[in-house]
């Protein structure tokens, strides 16, 4: 079997791999190492982070909902409780949306999940 000398190869991954750190300081935008530690460990930040972002959202969701429910005396697991008695279904992304810039339609959801 026929010798594969990795040359172009190589060059076309390192230059891939200083590409992609070029905004980063120091010897990790310069240094094949380094620059591909910090590219490795910058891709595993952004995975996690992507799943960590929908947590983190979906908490400030639920706290906007609860600080307008308690504006509208009731509480945040009142009116979600109120809400699946009642059937109405809107999501915490809405419903902190509504909270927001609409709080007339969020205290008409509040009023309709009311017990009956």
């Amino acid at each position: 079997m026929a010798r594969v000398k990795t040359g172009p190869h190589r060059r076309k991954r390192h230059k891939k791999v200083l590409k992609i750190t070029k905004g980063q300081f120091g010897t990790r935008s310069r240094l094949f190492r380094r620059a591909n530690e910090a590219m490795l460990k910058s891709l595993w930040y952004a995975y996690r982070d992507r799943r960590t972002r929908k947590r983190d959202l979906r908490r400030l969701w639920i706290t906007r909902i609860n600080a307008a429910a308690r504006q509208n005396d009731t509480t945040y697991s009142r009116l979600i409780h109120g809400m699946k008695e009642n059937e109405i279904r809107l999501n915490r992304k809405m419903l902190a949306d509504m909270a927001v810039r609409d709080p007339e339609g969020f205290a008409a959801v509040v009023t309709n999940a009311q017990p009956k």
